[in-house]
C-alpha cells in the first residue's frame, strides 16, 4: 500500500463544500423545514426620529391565521450588542432611524403576516433628526441616547452622556515640533460613504423551542458563539440553553456578525408556541441591516523638501447610524491605518465614533481601513504624485509604524516596486488616461478556536471545527492541512461542523483569524491523532513506540521498514481514534502582509466618464495554502475595491435610504471588471506553522484610492468623495462643484 500522496500545501484545490454549494444540495438557513413553522415579519418606522406615543395591535391579533403580535413593552429591557448592548430588540419608547423594528407579527404565512401588520396602529411624535455626525459632535445638538453612560460594553467609561460614544487616539512623538519642521504642509478633507455588503442571502432565521425548554437557531452567524452569548443576554437565559446549529452561510464580507433578529424570532417563537422564521428581504437589507460606515477624514502632513514627512494628523469621523451594537470592539480599529505604513517623525490619529439617526451600521471587509487607506493614499498623492515618495517613506525593518508599533520583515518596499514593474507604472501613456498607486498593510488577527481529527476503521479521516465559515474556503484550508499532516490527498479528508453545544468557546470568522489560529488547531490535531495512531499500533502489534510514524495509510516501523494499514487497527481496537487540539493566540501579530495596487484609467473629458483599463495588485505573501482559494480572494477583493471606488453608495436622504434594490443600488459585474494583474511574493515570512499571511481583507483596503489617484493623474482633478462617479468628474473638470 502506497505511504506516498501528492502534496497538499501548495496545491490548487477545489473548495470542499463546492459541489453541494453549486448543485443546490448545500443547507442554507431558509432550507431548514420544521413542522409548524410560522413566518415572522417586522413594522418598521417610516421616521428616522420620533417617540411612540401608542400602539394598536388589536385589528392584527383578530387576523385569521396570526399566532403572535409583539411590541417593545411585550419584550421588557431585550437589548443585544458585539460588544456595546444598545439595540433594542424592538423599539421601546423611541425611534432612532428609518426602518427601526417596533412591532412584530408571527403568523401561518407570509402574506398573512403581511395584512396583520399594516393594521397596527402606531402613533408617532416627530423628533429632530440629526443626520450629520459633525453636527453632532456640537455641545448643543439633541441627545440620542441619554441613557448612554450605563450601557454594557463601552470601550471606554463615557463621564458624560454624548453623541460621541467613543473616541480613541494612536500616534507618536511631538506634533507640534513636527510640523514646525516641515517647510510642506497639505491639508484635505475626503469622505466614504455607506456601502452595503450586498452578500447574496439575506439576513435569515429560524427559532424553535425544543420540549427540553432549549433554544434551537439556525441562521447564517460567522460568530456562532459570540452570537449565542448576545442571544442569551437578550432573552434573559443562560448561554447553555441556546444552540446555534451549523448552516451555509450565503456571502458574509462582514455583516453576518450580530444575531439581527434571533431574539426576536425567539420571542414570537415563545409567544406562538410554534418554530417561526425570519428572512429580511432586500429591501429590510438596505435600509436597515448593518453596512459599512460612512467618514469624514481630515488630514495634515507636513514634509520637508527631500521628501520625508515630519508629521501627519488624521481626524476621523466615523457615523455610527442609530445604533453602535454591530461593531465586535465598539470603534472600528482600522483608522489606526490612517497615517500609513510610512515614516514620519510624529503622528496623531483621533477617530470618532458619532450617533446620528442614519441606519446603524456594523463591519464590512477590514473594518475602518478602508475609509483611512483611501483617505492617506490620497493625500499622499497630493503632497507627491511620484511612487519614488512613497519608496522613500515606506517603513522597513527597523522602524517604527506611525502609532508606534515594531513590526517584522517588512516587505512593502518590494511590494511597491514589483507592482510597478508589472503594471508599467514608467511607460508611456495616451492622453488622458492616467495610473494610481495605492498601498495598504494588515497584520492577521488572533483568535481562539478547536479542532478534532478522526481516523475510522473504515479508511474515513475527518476534519471536525467549531467554525462555521462564511465562504471564503476555511474547510477546504483545513482538509488541506490534515491532509498534508497524514499524508494523504486533500480528498480523502471530509469535514464535519460543530454545533455550540460542543465548547465554550470559538472567535469565529474574520479578520483573516481562521488561517492564522484554524490551521495551528488542524495542524496540532492532526499531530495528535498521529501520535495516539502509533500508541495504537504500538499496543495491538508489540511494535517499539518511538519507531512508528503515520505515514498515509499506514502505521510505518522505521527500524524494519514494516508497515501496517492503519484501519484494520481501528477496527480491532473498536472506535475510532480522534485527535485533539485547541488553540488560543490572541496577541497582535508582529508579522504584515502589504498589498500594493496600481490602477490604469481613461477619463472621457467631455463626460467625466472613467473607464478602468487594468489593476495590477501585489501581495506579500507567506506560503500559500491554496493558490484557487487564495486568488479568488484577492479578485473578489478587487471587485470590493472597484465598487466602493467607483459606484456603491447607499444614498441617504433626511435619514431615508434611497437606493432601496439592485436597481438602484449598483455593485460591479463582471462587465464592469478591468484586466487583473496579480503579483505575489512569496517568502518564508508569516504565522503558523505553515508560516502564512491573511488574504481576505488585504486586496479591497486600497483599490478606491488608486482608481482616485489615476483620475487626478488622467485628468488633473481630485475627487476627494467616494465613490468616482463620472457626475462628480464632470462638475470638477467644469468648475461647477
Amino acid at each position: 500500500m502506497s505511504t506516498h500522496a501528492p502534496e497538499s500545501i501548495g496545491t490548487p484545490t477545489p473548495r470542499a463544500d463546492g459541489v453541494e454549494k453549486v448543485t443546490g444540495a448545500a443547507l442554507y438557513a431558509s432550507d431548514v423545514r420544521l413542522p409548524g413553522t410560522l413566518w415572522g415579519k417586522t413594522l418598521r418606522s417610516p421616521y428616522a426620529h420620533a417617540r411612540i406615543v401608542a400602539i394598536d395591535t388589536s385589528k392584527a391579533t383578530a387576523v385569521p391565521g396570526v399566532h403572535a403580535v409583539l411590541t417593545g413593552s411585550d419584550l421588557g429591557n431585550a437589548t443585544y450588542g458585539r460588544r456595546i448592548v444598545d439595540v433594542p430588540v424592538l423599539a421601546r419608547g423611541v425611534v432612532r432611524f428609518v426602518g427601526e423594528q417596533v412591532a412584530a407579527v408571527a403568523a401561518d404565512d407570509e402574506d398573512i403576516a403581511q395584512r396583520a401588520l399594516h393594521l397596527i396602529d402606531v402613533e408617532y411624535e416627530e423628533l429632530p433628526p440629526v443626520l450629520d455626525p459633525v453636527s453632532a459632535m456640537a455641545p448643543d445638538a439633541p441627545l440620542l441616547h441619554p441613557g448612554v453612560v450605563d450601557y454594557p460594553g463601552l470601550p471606554i467609561p463615557l463621564d458624560a452622556p454624548s453623541n460621541v460614544l467613543h473616541q480613541t487616539s494612536w500616534g507618536k512623538g511631538d506634533l507640534e515640533a513636527g510640523f514646525a519642521a516641515a517647510e510642506l504642509i497639505v491639508e484635505n478633507t475626503f469622505t466614504t460613504p455607506t456601502v452595503h455588503q450586498a452578500y447574496m442571502e439575506p439576513h435569515c432565521c429560524l427559532v424553535d423551542i425544543d420540549t427540553d425548554g432549549r433554544v434551537q437557531v439556525w441562521a447564517p452567524a460567522k460568530a456562532p458563539y459570540s452570537a449565542k452569548a448576545q442571544i442569551a443576554h437578550a432573552i434573559s437565559l443562560p448561554p447553555e440553553q441556546i444552540v446555534l446549529n451549523p448552516v451555509t452561510i450565503g456571502g458574509d464580507f462582514g455583516g453576518k456578525g450580530s444575531p439581527m433578529n434571533i431574539p426576536l424570532t425567539y420571542f414570537l417563537a415563545k409567544a406562538a408556541g410554534r418554530p417561526v422564521r425570519m428572512v429580511f428581504d432586500y429591501f429590510e437589507e438596505f435600509m436597515a441591516a448593518n453596512p459599512r460606515h460612512p467618514s469624514i477624514v481630515t488630514m495634515r502632513t507636513g514634509v520637508r523638501h527631500d521628501g520625508s514627512i515630519t508629521a501627519h494628523s488624521a481626524n476621523v469621523i466615523f457615523d455610527s447610524g442609530g445604533y453602535a451594537g454591530f461593531k465586535p470592539l465598539g470603534f472600528l480599529p482600522g483608522a489606526a491605518g490612517a497615517a500609513g505604513p510610512y515614516r514620519m517623525d510624529s503622528a496623531r490619529i483621533t477617530a470618532s465614533m458619532v450617533y446620528t439617526n442614519n441606519v446603524p451600521c456594523g463591519h464590512m471587509r477590514g473594518p475602518g481601513e478602508p475609509q483611512a487607506i483611501f483617505a492617506v493614499e490620497s493625500q499622499m498623492d497630493c503632497v507627491a504624485r511620484a511612487i519614488a515618495f512613497r519608496r522613500k517613506n515606506l517603513i522597513v525593518d527597523g522602524d517604527e509604524t506611525p502609532v508606534g508599533r515594531k513590526l517584522e520583515e517588512l516587505r512593502g518596499v518590494e511590494t511597491l516596486e514589483a507592482a510597478g514593474e508589472a503594471a508599467g507604472y514608467h511607460d508611456p501613456k495616451p492622453a488622458n488616461v492616467g495610473r494610481g498607486v495605492a498601498l495598504g498593510d494588515r497584520t492577521p488577527g488572533g483568535g481562539e478556536t478547536y479542532a478534532w481529527v478522526t481516523l475510522d476503521g473504515d479508511g474515513t479521516v475527518v476534519v471536525s471545527t467549531t467554525i462555521f465559515e462564511q465562504g471564503s474556503g476555511s474547510y477546504t484550508t483545513l482538509q488541506q492541512v490534515v491532509a498534508d499532516q497524514l499524508g494523504l490527498s486533500a480528498e480523502r479528508v471530509a469535514y464535519r461542523v460543530r454545533d455550540t453545544d460542543t465548547v465554550s468557546f470559538d472567535s469565529g470568522v474574520g479578520g483573516s483569524r481562521v488561517t492564522r489560529v484554524g490551521t495551528q488547531a488542524a495542524f496540532a490535531a492532526a499531530e495528535d491523532v498521529k501520535r495516539n495512531a502509533c500508541q495504537l499500533a504500538a499496543k495491538l502489534l508489540g511494535w517499539p513506540l518511538e519507531q512508528l510514524s503515520l505515514e498515509g495509510d499506514s502505521i510505518v516501523r522505521a527500524d524494519t521498514g514494516e508497515a501496517q494499514p492503519w484501519a484494520p487497527l481501528v477496527t480491532r481496537a473498536g472506535e475510532a481514534i480522534t485527535g485533539s487540539a485547541h488553540v488560543q493566540d490572541t496577541a497582535p501579530s508582529p508579522i504584515v502582509g502589504f498589498t500594493c495596487q496600481i490602477a490604469e484609467v481613461a477619463v472621457d473629458t467631455q463626460t467625466g466618464e472613467v473607464s478602468l483599463l487594468r489593476l495590477t495588485t501585489a501581495h506579500d505573501t507567506g506560503r500559500i495554502i491554496n493558490p484557487m482559494g487564495h486568488q479568488g480572494q484577492i479578485n473578489g477583493g478587487v471587485q470590493h475595491g472597484v465598487g466602493y471606488g467607483m459606484m456603491e453608495e447607499l444614498i441617504i436622504e433626511d435619514g431615508r435610504v434611497t437606493t432601496l434594490s439592485f436597481g438602484d443600488y449598483k455593485i460591479p459585474t463582471v462587465a464592469d471588471m478591468p484586466e487583473l494583474r496579480t503579483v505575489l511574493l512569496q517568502s518564508d515570512s508569516g504565522v503558523g506553522p505553515y508560516k502564512i499571511k491573511g488574504i481576505g481583507e488585504n486586496p479591497n483596503a486600497p483599490t478606491a484610492a488608486a482608481i482616485a489617484n489615476a483620475v487626478a493623474d488622467a485628468c488633473g482633478v481630485r475627487i476627494a468623495d467616494l465613490p468616482v462617479t463620472a457626475e462628480k468628474v464632470y462638475r470638477a473638470l467644469s468648475g461647477t462643484n
